[in-house]
C-alpha cells in the first residue's frame, strides 16, 4: 500500500536523503521545512502518513501532530526524535503518534516503522469496509423483516376483507337465484345490485394491492381541473345514488389547470370519496346522508374538499387514519386505500388535512400544488 507521505524536517539534508529513500520504496513524498508550511501542505495534499521531526523552530512536531489529528484523526504520524527528546516522544504518543525513530536515522528501522504503520492503516480500512458491509447487511435484513411483517399483515388484512366480501357476494347471488326461481324481478334486481357492488369492492381491493406492491413513476400531464373533477363525480355519483346518499358538487367555475399524474390522483380522490360514502352508509342515525365534493383554489394550490355527514371519527381513529393496514370498516376494509391516497398526494408535493367529530361527519381537504417545479 504505497501512498503520499508528508515529510517535515528543518534540516534540508535530512529531507533530501529521506525523500530519495521513501521514493525508492514507492511512496510519493511532499516535504516541508517547518510546521506552518507542513500544515498548509497537509491541507492541500491530504496525505495518510506524516513523518515529522519533533523539534523544530516555531511550530514543533507535537503541535503539528495535535493540529493535524484535530482535522484528520485517521492520519498517522511517525516522529523523528533525538536521544534527548524522549519526554517529547512520550508526549507525542499521548497525542496518538503511531511510532517514533531516533536520530541518526537508520533506514532499516524506518522501513520497519513504515510497514507497521501501513499495516495499521490497511487494517483500519478493512475494518471500516467490514463494518460498512455489516451495517448494510443489517439494514437489508431489517428491511426484509419489515417487508415480511408488512406482507403478513397485508395477507391477514386481505383475507379478512375478502371473507366479508365473499359473504356479501354469496348473499347477492342467493337473492338472484331465488328471484329467478320465484320469477321475482325486484328480488333479482336487489341481488344483482349487491353482486355489482361487491365485485366493485373486490376490484378496488385488487387495484390497491397492486398499487401498494409495485413502485411506479408518476406520468405528469397538464389537466383541466373542472373536466377532471366532473369525471370523478360522474364515476362516483351512481354509487352514491344506490346508497341513497345525496351527492353535491361545489366547483369553482373560474378554476384552471394543474400538473398531475391524472390516473393516480383520480384513484386517490375516489378512495377518499368512497370512504366518505362508507361513513354515511355505516351511520345508523336518522338524518340526511350527504357527501359534498368541492374544488377550490388559492394562488398556488388546488383544494379538493370532501365533506360527509357520516359516522365521524374520534381522535385515535384520525391519528391512525393513514397508517398502513389500519381500517375502521371492520371486514369491509383492508387498510390500504387511505394509506395509498396519502402516498399519492405526498408524491405530488401535497397534503391531506382531516377534521371530524364522532356522529357529525368528516371533512378531508386535499391540497395539491398547481405546478410541480422540481421532480
Amino acid at each position: 500500500m504505497k501512498k503520499t507521505i508528508l515529510l517535515v524536517d528543518d534540516e534540508a539534508d535530512i529531507r533530501e536523503i529521506l525523500s530519495l529513500f521513501l521514493e525508492d520504496l514507492g511512496y510519493t513524498v511532499v516535504a516541508a521545512e517547518n510546521g506552518v508550511e507542513a500544515l498548509k501542505l497537509f491541507r492541500k495534499t491530504l496525505p495518510t502518513l506524516v513523518i515529522s521531526d519533533i523539534k523544530m523552530p516555531g511550530m514543533d512536531g507535537v503541535e503539528l501532530l495535535r493540529k493535524i489529528k484535530q482535522e484528520s484523526p485517521d492520519t498517522e504520524f511517525i516522529m523523528i526524535t533525538g536521544h534527548g527528546d524522549m519526554e517529547l516522544a512520550i508526549i507525542s504518543f499521548q497525542g496518538q503518534a503511531a511510532d517514533f525513530i531516533t536520530k541518526p536515522i537508520n533506514v532499516d528501522v524506518l522501513e520497519i516503522a513504515l510497514k507497521k504503520v501501513c499495516d495499521k492503516i490497511l487494517c483500519r480500512k478493512m475494518l471500516r469496509e467490514y463494518t460498512e458491509n455489516l451495517e448494510k447487511l443489517i439494514r437489508e435484513k431489517t428491511e426484509l423483516q419489515n417487508h415480511l411483517s408488512s406482507l403478513g399483515l397485508m395477507i391477514g388484512s386481505i383475507s379478512h376483507g375478502l371473507k366479508g366480501l365473499l359473504t356479501g357476494l354469496d348473499g347477492g347471488m342467493y337473492l338472484v337465484d331465488s328471484g329467478f326461481t320465484k320469477d321475482n324481478r325486484p328480488q333479482i334486481q336487489e341481488g344483482w345490485q349487491i353482486v355489482k357492488l361487491t365485485v366493485e369492492r373486490i376490484r378496488k381491493m385488487v387495484l390497491d394491492i397492486l398499487y401498494y406492491a409495485k413502485e411506479r413513476d408518476l406520468k405528469w400531464e397538464t389537466v383541466d381541473i373542472l373536466s377532471f373533477a366532473e369525471d370523478i363525480a360522474t364515476g362516483i355519483q351512481p354509487k352514491m345514488e344506490i346508497q341513497k346518499i345525496t351527492f353535491i358538487k361545489d366547483f369553482d367555475p373560474s378554476i384552471g389547470a394543474f400538473e398531475i399524474d391524472p390516473g393516480s390522483i383520480h384513484s386517490a380522490l375516489i378512495n377518499i370519496l368512497e370512504n366518505a360514502m362508507d361513513a354515511c352508509t355505516r351511520d345508523a342515525a336518522e338524518k340526511q346522508k350527504q357527501v359534498i365534493f368541492g374544488v377550490k383554489q388559492n394562488p398556488d394550490h388546488i383544494l379538493f374538499q370532501i365533506t360527509d355527514t357520516g359516522t365521524g371519527m374520534d381522535r385515535e381513529t384520525r391519528e391512525k387514519l393513514f397508517t398502513l393496514f389500519f381500517s375502521s370498516k371492520g371486514s369491509k376494509g383492508t387498510g390500504l386505500g387511505l394509506f395509498i391516497s396519502q402516498k399519492i398526494i405526498a408524491q405530488h408535493g401535497g397534503s391531506i388535512q382531516v377534521s371530524s367529530v364522532p356522529g357529525h361527519g368528516s371533512q378531508f381537504i386535499i391540497k395539491i400544488p398547481k405546478t410541480i417545479l422540481s421532480r
